[in-house]
């Protein structure tokens, strides 16, 4: 018998130098193996799909994810039923993992945003033009702010009484009376900040008083944010605080279309929104004072009126 066929192994001898040229030999693709099963083909067709997807379309990471995560299904099928190959099956089992995670978090991020049925009509008329994310606007309306209600003839703020430093608010339902000393000056409609002037004149200065009354002419319904919370929320989000300064700015100058013309409906306070607000750089505290410091006969407060006439005369 001939051990030495027997033996599963080869001993070199001591000094034996390889040749080169036959070890290349043994290793080159002389004989290309079988082609794997259509499923590795198709999960490599998932790859490539997923990997030449334009980045300007709009839902480019999540179909990238998703064909990410069925091609790693299609390798861990491959690998159990046609390869056998545990450690292919595990890499892929990993990158299954993460993929599909990625695919579920940006398809939540994607989830429609339902906005309160109250607010709906707020978000569509004031921040939905101004490409205001809804889900942004959630975050605005859902933290430091409630709906507040006042019945007919209740008031919002009393002049040299109420405090302006408490909170912000934008009328939601109903109908407000602005006037001063008895005097009235003009109406608040849905849509409309409540006391827009007061936020933007005591920026600077705190601890003023409403040098206006604010009474309620329907049963009122309005959001009312917490003044402190809602500035430092601003000062976390640029582009929502520029938007407020916008909105602001623009209700301001309304006001003052208004106190030129205090039979200025709701109708004409929607055509005022589409133009220019000039009169939005204005100081408001200005307004205020001037208000103030003319006498309490008619003849003052003719006066102010036809100064802030003047100032409008320069938006038509």
């Amino acid at each position: 018998m001939d051990t030495a066929a027997m033996s599963p192994l080869t001993v070199t001898p001591p000094g034996f130098i390889p040749d080169s040229n036959a070890t290349l030999n043994e290793t080159a693709c002389e004989n290309w193996k079988e082609i794997h099963h259509l499923v590795f083909h198709v999960a490599n067709i998932c790859f490539a799909a997923g990997l030449v997807i334009p980045t300007t379309l709009n839902l480019h990471m999540i179909l990238l994810r998703g064909l990410l995560t069925i091609g790693c299904a299609l390798f861990i099928i491959w690998a159990t039923l046609y390869r056998c190959a545990l450690d292919i099956m595990i890499w892929n089992s990993v990158f299954l993992v993460v993929n599909l995670l990625h695919f579920i978090y940006l398809v939540y991020k994607r989830r429609p945003i339902k906005i309160e049925k109250e607010l709906s009509s707020l978000y569509k008329r004031m921040f939905e033009p101004l490409h205001v994310p809804p889900e942004l606007f959630q975050r605005l309306t859902g933290q430091f702010c409630n709906i507040q209600t006042l019945k007919t003839g209740q008031a919002y703020a009393a002049e040299d009484k109420t405090s302006v430093d408490d909170r912000l608010s934008i009328l939601l339902k109903g109908k407000m009376k602005v006037s001063y000393r008895g005097h009235f000056l003009h109406n608040i409609y849905p849509c409309a900040f409540i006391d827009s002037p007061e936020f933007r004149s005591t920026q600077m200065n705190r601890g003023e008083k409403f040098q206006v009354t604010i009474v309620a002419d329907d049963n009122c319904k309005f959001l009312c944010w917490s003044r402190e919370r809602l500035t430092y929320f601003l000062e976390s989000e640029p582009f929502l605080c520029e938007i407020f300064k916008y909105l602001i700015g623009k209700d301001i100058t309304n006001k003052l279309y208004s106190l030129n013309d205090p039979t200025l409906n709701d109708k004409a306070s929607k055509q005022i929104d589409r133009q220019p607000s000039l009169c939005s750089q204005l100081s408001v505290m200005q307004m205020r004072n001037s208000m103030a410091s003319t006498s309490d006969s008619e003849d003052g407060l003719q006066m102010f009126l036809r100064g802030t006439s003047s100032a409008s005369s320069l938006l038509s």
